[in-house]
């Protein structure tokens, strides 16, 4: 048998920088039974395959329409092209087989191609004449390399309108940890809808402290749920990075507040790092002040806002927005920690202007705050200094 994988979103995503779970089980299944399996970095095979598996986590990939059509076609007796993820079908991908879904992964899929980026980087630097820094270089591919990765839960009761975790109404124990833990790896990463949300967290969590590995749950948790209990386990252990949750609706503000005390009651250094999302109940004035509201308590509390804008299937509404360019300053400035630690959003704007080459006409940012301010004097007066670590209004 051979077998051809095709990770759609390392295609068809510029620095895309993440393993597909689902490739990397469908090779290691298909390697245990005897099968060659390639990693294929087109779209233009050759012949001789038995089977080809194209695998899209992210809506927005782009792939070739004639495999957008293959959608409703999987399980035709001819079809040796097989597409599955929340790419093709948002909140209604179908599981991988049982046989495939709890089979180790073949961490090794990704290897040649890696091998063909250093090659490739390396050549490229001494054609210009510089030293190629390989470690450093490396460093965009740990997720590939250090991490043994999995899903030891599945499942979330919020039902998220924005969100594609729509299959199930609770968190249940999914996989142990010997289904994919590779103990070669230095390190453990977890791409769990709801951790906190299991009743058996706490037995669970305690396998993963025992193993010694750093690890990370890199979808985030649900800050809603934590609890004493849960903040001394969590922040005493061997976490790999920031600590990450989410902010999405400007409803759980006092609910957060309270949240956010209990994590620096627990964690008054640690980095923490909060997703907040925006343009997805509307993409307005309102919309934006609500941002920097979220982003105001965040900031009090020393902790790291990240802005993610909401894309949807087949949508992305604040591009349409007349705030289009304050969604993407406002990005800007809030996704860069060194950035946003040091300056405030006016003093983004103003840095970023001083840089701008053309003389006599505003830059994108300072045109987006200042046409902002002057609709909306009260909203910009109230937020555009908010500084980080400072007790800023919201305290």
């Amino acid at each position: 048998m051979r077998i051809g994988i095709i990770d759609a979103d390392l295609i068809g995503r510029d620095k895309h920088r993440f393993p597909n779970l689902a490739c990397e089980k469908i090779s290691g299944y298909w390697k245990e039974n005897g099968a060659e399996v390639l990693l294929l970095k087109d779209y233009n095979w050759p012949d001789g395959f038995d089977h080809i598996y194209i695998s899209k986590v992210f809506t927005d990939t782009v792939v070739p329409s004639w495999v957008e059509n293959l959608k409703g076609h999987e399980n035709d007796e001819d079809q040796i092209v097989h597409i599955g993820g929340t790419g093709f079908y948002f909140d209604k991908a179908p599981n991988l087989p049982d046989e495939i879904e709890h089979h180790m992964p073949d961490y090794s899929l990704y290897n040649e191609w890696i091998a063909d980026e250093v090659s490739r980087a390396r050549a490229e630097a001494e054609l210009s004449g510089q030293v190629f820094n390989e470690s450093r270089f490396m460093v965009q591919f740990k997720e590939y390399t250090d991490y043994s990765i999995g899903f030891i839960t599945r499942g979330c009761f919020r039902k998220c309108l924005f969100c594609v975790n729509q299959k199930f109404d609770h968190v249940f124990a999914h996989s142990s940890l010997e289904e994919f833990f590779d103990k070669s790896r230095k390190k453990l990463c977890f791409l769990d809808d709801n951790f906190l949300g299991c009743p058996q967290w706490k037995s669970l969590l305690s396998e993963v402290i025992a193993t010694g590995r750093p690890f990370k749950f890199k979808q985030g948790l649900d800050e809603r749920l934590l609890t004493d209990e849960k903040c001394k386990m969590f922040f005493s252990s061997n976490y790999d990075g920031d600590y990450t949750f989410a902010f999405d609706n400007i409803s759980d503000y006092d609910l957060i507040h309270e949240k956010l005390k209990l994590i620096r009651k627990y964690s008054k250094t640690k980095s923490v790092k909060f997703y907040v999302l925006v343009g997805f109940e509307s993409t307005d004035a309102t919309d934006i002040e609500n941002a920097f509201k979220r982003v105001e308590l965040l900031l009090n509390y020393r902790c790291l806002p990240y802005i993610m804008r909401y894309m949807g299937k087949n949508d992305t509404p604040w591009k349409k927005s007349p705030y289009r360019s304050l969604y993407i300053t406002l990005a800007r400035w809030c996704n860069q920690p060194s950035i946003v630690k040091k300056m405030t959003f006016r003093e983004f704007c103003v840095a970023n202007q001083a840089l701008h080459k053309t003389q006599g006409t505003l830059c994108a940012a300072m045109q987006s705050m200042t046409s902002f301010e002057k609709a909306h004097p009260e909203i910009a007066k109230k937020y555009f200094d908010i500084r980080f670590g400072e007790k800023n209004s919201a305290l």
